[in-house]
């Protein structure tokens, strides 16, 4: 049998190849990605972008760890973007910044900016587990969550983060973040985890934090916090910030009474707060007779 394809006898003409040719392809091609890569890193051009982004709606500063830190479509990705420095980086994410804006608005917020932030604790938690041991403190740490998160979301709350037996919790409204707290502290009371009844200490406090990504940042997420730790051994307590933005005729509608809390005259001042900030004890008012 002939080894010929063509039947002929003929051998076939070897195919010659253009080396050269394909090499200048390459450099030309190469030199061309250099010169976007240079030019995509100018200096100027990135400062430009920089300043559009100023302009635009959502955080200027969208792209650092912190601001796409949590869930999200656009903190997704906007943490897949290669983090060098570049004018491409920024363009992307200028278009992440304004689409995470709008996703914010979608999902509703006070025009001004203005939150009540809560934070929870169980009290003696942590000299509990330590006899309880860590499957039963886990199991105890679900059904809490179980129990008081519910009442916290179905108001509009916001779980920003859940601190091993707290959380805090981010509303729109301070009416409703009361309403939220009483709630979970009225279902709480109903939990009973092999013979241990947690309590829950809470604090209040209505003001303008910066959200940070998923987070939120600033003096006032640190009053609220030193509000939950004058919550004792499970007190409602709220600084005067959220006693103003409810007040007091809707404080009585929900059947809350408010009284002043007074630091005792061996009691450490509170750091991290301001000096002159009014705190209030808050208790179900008495029934009438």
């Amino acid at each position: 049998m002939s080894d010929d394809p063509q039947g002929d006898g003929a051998t076939p003409e070897p195919v010659e190849t253009d080396s050269g040719a394909v090499s200048g392809h390459a450099k030309v091609t190469g030199s061309v990605a250099k010169w976007v890569r240079d030019a995509d890193r100018q200096p100027q051009l990135v400062d430009a972008v920089r300043r559009i982004r100023q302009a635009l709606p959502g955080d200027p500063a969208f792209g650092d760890p912190l601001s796409t830190a949590g869930p999200g479509g656009a903190r997704a990705a906007a943490r897949m973007i290669d983090t060098g420095p570049g004018a491409s980086r920024e363009v992307s994410m200028a278009a992440l910044q304004v689409l995470q804006a709008m996703l914010e608005k979608a999902w509703g917020g006070p025009a001004n900016g203005e939150v009540t932030i809560v934070f929870t604790d169980l009290v003696g938690f942590s000299s509990w587990s330590l006899g309880a041991g860590d499957g039963a403190t886990l199991g105890l740490l679900r059904e809490v969550a179980a129990t008081v998160e519910p009442p916290m979301i179905e108001r509009g709350g916001r779980v920003v983060k859940r601190l091993g037996d707290g959380l805090m919790v981010v509303f729109d409204h301070p009416d409703k973040a009361m309403e939220a707290v009483f709630a979970a502290r009225a279902a709480l009371a109903t939990l009973d985890h092999h013979g241990y009844r947690p309590r829950m200490r809470v604090g209040l406090h209505t003001g303008l934090p910066q959200p940070i990504g998923a987070d939120w940042f600033g003096v006032d997420v640190n009053v609220a916090a030193r509000m939950m730790e004058l919550g004792g051994n499970g007190n409602v307590v709220m600084s005067g910030n959220t006693y103003d933005a409810i007040g007091e005729e809707r404080l009585a509608e929900l059947g809350l009474v408010a009284k002043r809390y007074r630091r005792g005259l061996l009691a450490a001042p509170q750091r991290g707060v301001p000096e002159d900030l009014r705190v209030f004890v808050l208790r179900p008012a008495p029934a009438p007779w």
